[in-house]
């Protein structure tokens, strides 16, 4: 394992290592104004949300680490203290990626990178009309984090209007990641789509109480095969099956029987994969006989 101190490394190193391994991080397109009218459009994916009520945004456009000087975003920010973040998807990405050019302020990213500007309902910065999901903010707090090339300023923003586009929302109204189509940024010159076989569920735990990996029977959570995430959705169950949970010894069980327990746990492990957790319990079981 190597062991890094930031203050014994140059600062691009160390920004480097930080994009590298903080990911994927959603992307926060902010479009902002100045007191002369002037609209900025930029991305940055130093981006989360922080609290449901009052719901919060935070992002932060950082100093430049090549001259200390501060983007436009900051400046008008604190200038006119509103925010429209868009939610950038697949269907924009190249179009965004082309607002992040450093033009001067009097230039529109709008036009430059062919998005149309849409009018805010309670804010002065417009909206981005191809966005999906878009939220008007007022600037409750900018927080300088450093002074030096590469420091943080975090904006915290207070959501007043969110607009979504109906056609990225599921039957039941809530908003599908595959209709969405986010897009995040990764290390260097990378991005990552969540979409395909990227997008996955995990049972949330609060919805019921695991028994834990420490109850697990000592063979089967000290085995050689099964991982810890195998392990773990092992044990997100509120109880070890009964005994009338076993499976019946099909022809498939019979032999991986006949080869040892090792062979039992790989087809148990098949079962995890597909996610079929009963399935695992139960040929697991028959293991431990």
């Amino acid at each position: 394992m190597m062991t890094i101190d930031p203050k014994a490394i140059p600062v691009p190193k160390m920004h480097s290592y930080l994009l590298g391994a903080v990911v994927p991080r959603p992307i926060a397109l902010a479009s902002t104004i100045d007191t002369d009218g002037h609209v900025n459009l930029s991305p940055f994916s130093f981006f989360n949300v922080f609290s449901a009520n009052p719901p919060i945004l935070v992002f932060s456009p950082a100093r430049r680490g090549r001259d200390n000087t501060t983007k436009h975003t900051y400046e008008n920010v604190k200038a006119v203290p509103e925010v429209v973040i868009n939610i950038v998807n697949y269907r924009i990405v190249e179009q965004v990626s082309l607002a992040s050019c450093e033009y001067p302020r009097e230039v529109n990213e709008y036009v430059k990178a062919g998005l149309t500007p849409l009018a805010s309902e309670v804010v002065k910065p417009p909206r981005v009309a191809e966005s999906p999901v878009q939220f008007e903010c007022k600037v409750n707090q900018v927080i300088e984090l450093g002074s030096g090339g590469a420091a943080g300023n975090l904006v915290i923003c207070e959501v007043l209007r969110m607009h979504i586009d109906p056609a990225v929302l599921d039957v039941q109204g809530r908003i599908d990641p595959f209709k969405l189509d986010a897009v995040a940024r990764m290390g260097a010159d990378y991005y990552l789509r969540a979409q395909g076989e990227g997008v996955f569920t995990v049972p949330k735990p609060n919805e019921k109480l695991g028994i834990g990996i420490d109850e697990l029977p000592e063979r089967i959570r000290k085995s050689a095969v099964l991982t810890g995430n195998q392990l773990a959705k092992l044990a997100n169950v509120e109880r070890i099956p009964d005994e009338d949970g076993r499976t019946a010894f099909t022809r498939e069980v019979k032999e991986a029987k006949e080869s040892g327990e090792a062979a039992m746990h790989t087809l148990a492990q098949q079962a995890l994969n597909q996610g079929d957790v009963t399935r695992a319990w139960q040929i697991l079981l028959v293991s431990l006989k």
